[in-house]
């Protein structure tokens, strides 16, 4: 409950819920609604359509989130579609694609808020870089691959002061929650 105004996360991912309420203070209601993946580099073009999409839906406000891992020397690739890169290929395999090349990366989260009238949109980035070969055993996704700049370890392998750091620069949770408590 934000305010007087209910909301609902779209995710089928428990631990990201869990992670959205303890970053916002309060408890995240959620639900896994199968929404249609349009294929884009642009990740505010998908967090529109699947916001749009979810609105329709639950018919309620509505919260959803996308990220994307760009390679700079793929261009914005695999960006958007990382998740089925993580689905599909082994990490090791896609830190051998970038061997003799730039391994700079960027990682951007974006949630997309809509009530059926306001349409509003946060984004958070942090540069790093992926690494020689997965290592780490904690985070999500990419994690075991990603190395924040200033660290020397990938994202699955900080500790809990660095990864709260590090992922609350991926994640815009400070703007989230201030629009949501204005609500």
């Amino acid at each position: 409950m934000f305010g007087m105004k209910q909301i609902t996360f779209i995710t089928g991912n428990q631990g990201k819920a869990d992670y959205l309420a303890k970053y916002l203070g309060y408890p995240v209601e959620y639900i896994k609604v199968d929404l249609d993946e349009i294929q884009s580099l642009e990740l505010r073009e998908i967090v529109r359509h699947k916001v749009r999409q979810a609105y329709e839906t639950v018919q309620g406000p509505v919260l959803v989130e996308d990220v994307s891992l760009e390679f700079i020397a793929l261009g914005r690739l695999p960006g958007t579609f990382i998740k089925w890169f993580v689905d599909e290929v082994p990490f090791e395999t896609m830190c051998r694609m970038l061997d003799g090349m730039d391994r700079s990366a960027v990682a951007r989260c974006m949630f997309g808020y809509y009530d059926g009238k306001t349409e509003v949109y946060f984004e958070g980035h942090l540069d790093g870089k992926i690494a020689e070969h997965p290592a780490g055993e904690n985070g999500f996704g990419w994690d075991k691959i990603f190395i924040p700049e200033g660290y020397d370890v990938t994202r699955a392998e900080l500790d809990a002061e660095n990864d709260k750091k590090t992922y609350t620069q991926i994640k815009p949770f400070a703007e989230l929650k201030t629009f949501l408590e204005s609500l």
